[in-house]
């Protein structure tokens, strides 16, 4: 199995897994997200220009309007990867959280046998909010619970962040003095 095949076959399994019950969720594969925005030139309105990354598989969240915005964005591999393409997928992690600061970001392996993440994952990929690593293409059922939760959860932060973010002047805004983010492994 490729990559482009595993991607498709594990949006179907999100999808099933974790968000079937809340239609204003989907996966979407190969999603073309910002991560610039140029201005060309004023006049009465700027001229802008957009610059986009595609991403391996995007959870966006659809309102009532049929706006959507992406609220999880993971990247995938297979079998290995190396010190370039961590420092490349965390370079474009921040990227596109400059554009979209309530953004989630992480990466998935596949097909990884019984080795764990790599520690070049977690020295050079400073900008993931998540790594997950499977044995093989196809994630036994209790890896895929584990995952479904961590993306609902990711959601969730997704959209508390969003709310910090843009509520702050709020009045009726919530107050939070703590804001810790911990560090969960198994």
């Amino acid at each position: 199995m490729n990559e482009a095949e595993w991607v498709k076959r594990m949006a179907e399994r999100i999808n099933a897994a974790a968000l079937s019950h809340v239609p204003s969720l989907e996966v979407r594969v190969g999603c073309k997200i910002s991560y610039g925005y140029e201005i060309l030139s004023y006049g009465e309105a700027p001229q802008p220009n957009k610059i986009e990354f595609q991403t391996d598989l995007a959870i966006i969240e659809t309102d009532d309007r049929g706006q959507w915005k992406p609220r999880v964005v993971i990247e995938a591999k297979i079998r290995s990867i190396n010190t370039h393409d961590a420092i490349t997928y965390s370079q474009k992690a921040a990227s596109h959280k400059a554009v979209h600061p309530y953004l989630r970001y992480g990466i998935m392996l596949g097909d990884r046998k019984h080795y764990p993440l790599p520690g070049r994952l977690y020295r050079h990929g400073l900008q993931f909010d998540f790594m997950v690593s499977f044995r093989s293409t196809e994630p036994t059922e209790h890896e895929m619970l584990r995952l479904a939760h961590l993306l609902q959860s990711e959601v969730e932060a997704s959209r508390t962040l969003e709310k910090i973010i843009y509520e702050s002047r709020s009045r009726n805004r919530d107050h939070y003095t703590i804001l810790h983010r911990r560090l969960d492994l198994e």
